[in-house]
This record gives structure tokens, sequence and C-alpha cells, in this order.
């Protein structure tokens, strides 16, 4: 049978102690147990490792050398455990995180779900705010990674950035429109029904651009700042909407159906990613927080 740490523990103590008696009171232990301890590993070794004598214990030739392997031994155990003591800690710790209100209502959940599983020490501090205000919040150290629209970040000296997704824009409309039949959908015909505009992000520059390129500009039939209420809207024929796939969901809240379509012509994208301050260096659970992110949104 092989000896165990608990043995080598014994067989130290008794080296250092030079009796039982010494090695059973610093382990606060019974004499019998030291006794036993020693005399099995004596026999697994087959080795000496004490002479017995009237004054205590006399530790052999052999028994000194494999007091230095015993000693190493237990070293090596403690410096293993210190370090993944250390790992422990890393997991816990802190996290500030920013998004905005666009990635935060559908893609933030899939993330923090798959992070919050793989590191359940992490204390989260979110906070939602336009994609400017963020990029100033990381740049003055206040965020450590922030989960927003990559292509609206202007100042990439301070930042790196890691754009994750790419979402087309497509046109919305109710279930049985005529534009819904067509073979192919072309932006010019766009300008011959009411549209829905949705208010948020960059997607109300993108669309005011997009319909300024347009001879002959659109009808706005509606302008909010909820994906909900432009889905409700489309779904009962108010209007229709040109919105990334990111967003679309084939129901609305009243559980009318919703149809997306291909446009041709030279429409935006939304690019959503990670930014985080350039030049700082990465804490274990931002790091860790990246590492999710990517293992997450490609495969949305």
């Amino acid at each position: 049978m092989a000896f165990t740490l608990r043995q080598l523990q014994f067989f130290i103590a008794a080296a250092e102690q030079g009796s039982v008696t010494g090695a059973a009171r610093v382990l606060s232990i019974s004499q019998s147990s030291v006794t036993e301890a020693l005399r099995a590993l004596e026999d697994d070794l087959g080795v000496t490792l004490f002479e017995r004598q009237a004054r205590g214990l006399e530790i052999t030739h052999l028994g000194s050398q494999f007091l230095r392997h015993a000693q190493q031994i237990l070293a090596d155990v403690s410096n293993a455990r210190q370090a993944f003591r250390g790992q422990a800690d890393q997991e816990g710790g802190r996290l500030a995180l920013g998004v905005t209100s666009l990635v935060a209502g559908y893609v933030l959940s899939d993330i923090l779900s798959r992070f919050r599983r793989a590191h359940p020490k992490v204390e989260l501090n979110v906070i939602e705010d336009s994609g400017e205000y963020l990029q100033h919040l990381l740049i003055g150290g206040e965020l450590d990674v922030a989960v927003l629209l990559t292509s609206s970040v202007h100042d990439r000296m301070a930042l790196n950035v890691e754009t994750l997704l790419v979402s087309p824009y497509r046109l919305w409309l109710p279930l049985g429109h005529p534009l819904g039949q067509a073979d192919a959908i072309s932006l010019e015909q766009l300008t011959e029904v009411p549209l829905i505009q949705l208010m948020v992000d960059e997607i109300e520059e993108s669309m005011r651009q997009l319909m300024a390129a347009l001879a002959v500009k659109p009808t706005i039939a509606f302008r909010t700042r909820s994906v909900e209420a432009v889905r409700s809207l489309v779904a009962t024929g108010a209007g229709l909407a040109i919105l990334p796939g990111l967003v679309y969901r084939p129901w609305s809240l009243e559980g009318d159906r919703i149809e997306i379509r291909d446009v041709s012509g030279d429409l935006p994208t939304v690019q959503v990613g990670l930014a985080w301050r350039r030049g700082a260096p990465l804490s274990p659970q931002a790091r860790n927080f990246i590492r999710v992110a990517q293992s997450t949104l490609p495969g949305r």
C-alpha cells in the first residue's frame, strides 16, 4: 500500500522532535497513532527510518535521505494548493460591464447566462447607456468591457474593438402584405408605403442616411424608441420597417405574425461586439467575459 501524506507529516514531526512523544504533542494526536504511522511507512518503503532508543528516536541514514523527499513532497503539495487557491480567488472579484439598450435586449442575455454559469462568483455591475457615453467610461477606466454596436466606436486609438456579429437590415412586413409575394423588393418600392422608424442607437442615423439617398422620400408614419412598438405597428398594418435581423422576432406581443424579406440595394448592417481600453491590463474577470462573448455570438 502506498504511503499517505498524513504518514509523511507524522514522519517529519517525529524526525524534527526526535521522539514519538514530541511528535504526538505538536500534532495533537495520540502517541499510538504516530507509532502506527511510522511502522506502516517503514513497511511500505522496506527500510528502517528510525532507531528506537530509550531516550527517543534516532533517524537513520536512509531516514535522513527520505526526510528530504518527504519535505519536498509536502512543499509541492502546498504549492499546488496555493496555485489553485489563487485560481479560485480569480474566479471571484468584480466586473464592470457596459451595454447599449439595443444590445441589452437582444444579445446580452445569452452572454450573461453563459458567463454566470461558468463564473458564478463574479460580482457583475452592468450599466446601460448610449454607445458614446460607454466609450467615455471605458477610456476613463470606469468600465472593464462594453458590449455595443462596434460600428459606432470612433476612438480606435484609445479602445480595442472586436466585432463578433454582423446583422444585415431586412424589411419587416405583416403577414399577407403584397410585397411579401414579390420575387424581389427594391428600396424604391418602399417609397410607396408608410414606414415605422426606430429611434435607437445608430439605427436612427443609418435609416436617415438611407432615406436621404432615395430620390423620393418615404412617408414616416411613426417614430418610436420601442422595438416592441415597431413589431405591433408592423403586425397590424400601420406600416413597414427596415431593421436589423438581429432584433427580428416572428410575433408581436399581441400574437400577430411578422415576416421579413431581403431588400436589394446598398443597405447598412449592424455590427455588434466588444470594446475595452487599449493599453490597460485586463482583469481575469474581463478576459473570461471576452472569451464567453466570443464563443456565444458567432453561434447565434
